[in-house]
């Protein structure tokens, strides 16, 4: 690797956003690896600078040792984005169990602990670094029906914050970013059950974006792109709305 190459993990790798944040990175010329329980979206994005792992990323231990992987074959790991995240589907709170609450707060929250818990050291070492949540609109502008997934992305929030106080010192910036209705398959997942999933998209979520259309996962990639780079060095502790004026 080159002194311009940054290392890159990003979590969710196989989901929309992950996977358009990985080809950005990898076109400008960083070390990226990818993170998820399936990697099979990324089968055709071939490129001796990807390198992917199968994993649940709430196993804590097997995360620790990819990370410690990672390091040991690069020497650093500059970047850590966590774009992996569940939806729900729009549910009257009585409705909801305690499995799909516990699941949201799993995959959504504790991830975002053990990933950075990761990381952290192999970043207090360079004494330089850049952790990028990828939240929700939705924790500040939320919809009926989805309770649960907007605690998941408020908790997400004031977790990246309180990271960026607590190691600003070492130079260790930690933002989040909040899109709004995305076009990704997950989007789809938060139209009540039996719901007419297209209809949906159009006359909810594209009607609730002033901007007139959904963001785009390269929308996505491109305020990552920003966060990751020397450009933002001063940028910690902020929440950047990618959202076509939803939050408005």
């Amino acid at each position: 690797m080159t002194t311009e190459q940054k290392v890159i993990v990003v979590t969710g790798a196989g989901g929309g956003m992950g996977k358009a944040i990985i080809e950005e990175q990898l076109k400008q010329g960083n070390l990226v690896v990818g993170l998820d329980l399936s990697v099979t979206t990324l089968s055709g994005l071939t490129h001796e600078a990807l390198q992917c792992f199968e994993v649940n990323v709430l196993q804590e231990e097997r995360v620790n040792d990819i990370c410690q992987q990672v390091f040991e074959k690069y020497g650093r790991i500059d970047g850590l984005v966590n774009a992996l995240g569940i939806a729900q589907a729009a549910t009257p709170i009585e409705q909801v169990t305690m499995d799909e609450w516990n699941r949201l707060m799993d995959v959504n929250v504790k991830s975002l602990f053990i990933t950075a818990k990761a990381v952290v050291p192999f970043m207090k070492k360079q004494q330089k670094g850049s952790i990028i949540t990828i939240a929700s609109i939705s924790a500040v502008r939320p919809r009926p029906g989805l309770q649960a997934y907007i605690a998941s992305k408020g908790a997400a929030e004031s977790f990246t914050r309180g990271l960026a106080i607590e190691l600003a010192p070492n130079q260790i910036r930690v933002n989040t970013i909040h899109p709004g209705p995305a076009d990704t398959q997950m989007l789809g997942q938060f139209a009540a059950q039996g719901a007419d999933v297209e209809q949906t998209k159009q006359s909810v979520f594209v009607q609730s974006v002033p901007l007139g259309r959904l963001v785009k996962p390269s929308d996505i990639a491109g305020a990552v792109s920003y966060l990751l780079s020397d450009a933002a060095s001063m940028v910690t502790g902020t929440t950047l709305h990618v959202d076509g004026g939803r939050g408005l």
